[in-house]
This record gives C-alpha cells, structure tokens and sequence, in this order.
C-alpha cells in the first residue's frame, strides 16, 4: 500500500467546460484541500464565460499562446510566462487574442470544487 501523501497518476484526460474552454486537472483531491492546480486551454477567437469563484484564489501562469485577462473590469494582456492572481469572488474571464491555442496553468487555494463556480453571464 502506497503512503498516504503519494497520488498514483489517474491518466487524466481533457475535458470540455461550459465556461468555453478545456480543463486538465493534473491536481486536484480531498487529500490536498488546500491546492488544486489544472491546465486551461482556450482555441483561438474564444472568450471564457464570465465567472467567479468563491471562496477560491486563482492564479494563471500562462504557457503558451497569448490572450487578454479581465479580472474585475480591468482587462490586461497576457503572454507566455505572464501570471495573473485573481482574488476570490472577483469576475473574471479570458479571450485567446492569438492564432494558436491559449494555455495556462491554473493555481487554486483552496482547491477548485464545482460548487464554488458562479457563472455571471445568466
């Protein structure tokens, strides 16, 4: 039996949201409630949907591709490297602005429960 820290890989596959993007959660379990972090894909010409998180801080590391950011209003653009901290309960969304698929990693505290999602565009 493997100690309980360790986390045998599940193969995780890309899914697609109905925030209009695709999610690889590379980490996310009840064992690391404190964490979850996910790859974030978005095709070029989409926006994401509108949307907060409660009681979740997010941060974007983007690693490939380039797009622009609206965090609370305030839009910023984004290329490779670029990180932006998104503060809990803060409305947010990303457009993949280039030619080639925008991605991102996406960093959670505490980790990202489907529950916490709040969709702003209803």
């Amino acid at each position: 039996m493997p100690p309980l820290w360790f986390v045998e890989n599940a193969g995780q596959a890309e899914f697609w949201t109905e925030e209009r993007c695709y999610i690889t959660e590379l980490m996310n379990t009840p064992a690391s409630p404190e964490t979850s972090l996910a790859i974030a894909r978005v095709e070029p010409g989409v926006t994401t949907q509108l949307h907060s998180l409660t009681g979740v801080c997010e941060r974007y590391v983007v690693r490939r591709g380039e797009g622009v950011v609206e965090i609370g209003g305030v839009r910023q653009a984004l290329a490779v490297g670029d990180q932006a901290i998104i503060p809990a309960g803060a409305a947010q969304r990303i457009a993949n602005t280039g030619t080639e698929d925008l991605e991102f990693y996406c960093v959670c505290t505490p980790r990202f429960k489907p529950e916490t999602y709040v969709n702003l565009e209803d």
